[in-house]
């Protein structure tokens, strides 16, 4: 979808187009619209027909099956040709809905009061969310939100190979975090976890955050991440304790020595317990001197065998 412009005033002559749709989802989405409009026609077609038929006859239930399938298959043909369209005005909703709202509030309020009190109303809606802090940073967080949206497409867009038909990742929704911002993206066909973690990086310069995450959002779901911008470090931030007011300011304070810590190992400083080994009786001798044989009952073992 190209929109022509006219000759520039000062001679030369600009390629005269703006692209809104590239070429190859121009032509990818025309070839889907074809297949989807003969699927569709012929299934809903050939059902509508069966059913058909049972209640009259053949020929009549295939005009009939013809009849239902073909403007299905024209709905369809309609939804997937203006699916890039869609995806566009997908992604600019939020700006779009904030547009018509303040500019509907507008007229209204244009219509129904005085120009003083018209300016008057906008400072204090403008003025009033400014001045207080809480309030002015949840604005700027959402603002970042949208944002962060529209860098993130120029990211697939720029840098981030997509597959054949040059179809982007659908992006989801964005909400703010202590953080940053935290975005869901749908990915197509062609791109996975693996492929976006290398450029993590790349996407943090483009989002204008320090740094950049990604995980899945979904255990059955690979198509299906969670980007998560950071742009400020809220763990070295200092945060006032609630015990500090818990103790006495009247408490005497006591020194305690220190201990010596050791710094090496040395072992004849260790002490070694003295292991004392039982004392072994001496066997008994028979009268011409000779020690007695050893016993070879059934619950004994030879220890002749283990010398």
């Amino acid at each position: 979808m190209s929109k022509s412009s006219p000759r520039r005033p000062f001679g030369g002559k600009s390629n005269g187009t703006i692209t809104v749709i590239e070429a190859k989802v121009h032509r990818s989405s025309a070839r889907n619209a074809r297949l989807a409009f003969i699927l569709t026609a012929v299934i809903a077609g050939l059902l509508a027909a069966v059913v058909a038929a049972s209640s009259i006859h053949p020929i009549l239930a295939l005009f009939v099956g013809a009849l239902i399938g073909v403007p299905l298959g024209g709905l369809a043909w309609v939804l997937v040709r203006i699916w890039p369209v869609l995806r566009v005005l997908w992604w600019w909703t939020p700006e779009i809905g904030i547009t018509t709202l303040v500019g509907a509030g507008w007229v209204q309020l244009a219509n129904h009061t005085t120009t003083p009190v018209t300016l008057l109303v906008v400072a204090l809606v403008v003025g009033v969310p400014a001045a207080i802090p809480a309030t002015r940073r949840a604005v700027l967080a959402w603002a970042w939100c949208l944002v962060v949206r529209h860098r993130l497409r120029v990211c697939f867009a720029q840098f981030i190979i997509a597959n054949q038909s040059g179809s982007l990742p659908l992006i989801l929704w964005a909400r703010p975090t202590p953080v940053g911002e935290r975005v869901w993206v749908y990915l197509r066909p062609g791109l996975s976890l693996a492929d976006l973690e290398g450029r993590l990086d790349r996407i943090a310069v483009a989002c204008h955050a320090s740094t950049a995450l990604i995980e899945r959002a979904s255990d059955g779901n690979a198509a299906y991440l969670r980007f998560d911008i950071k742009r400020r470090e809220v763990l070295t931030a200092q945060v006032g304790s609630p015990l500090v007011d818990v103790i006495d300011p009247g408490t005497p304070v006591t020194d305690r020595p220190t201990p010596a810590v050791p710094t090496a190992l040395d072992l004849p400083d260790v002490d070694v317990p003295t292991v004392t080994l039982p004392a072994q009786k001496k066997p008994a001798t028979s009268a011409n001197g000779s020690k007695p044989a050893a016993s070879t009952s059934p619950d004994t073992d030879d220890v002749s065998d283990w010398i």
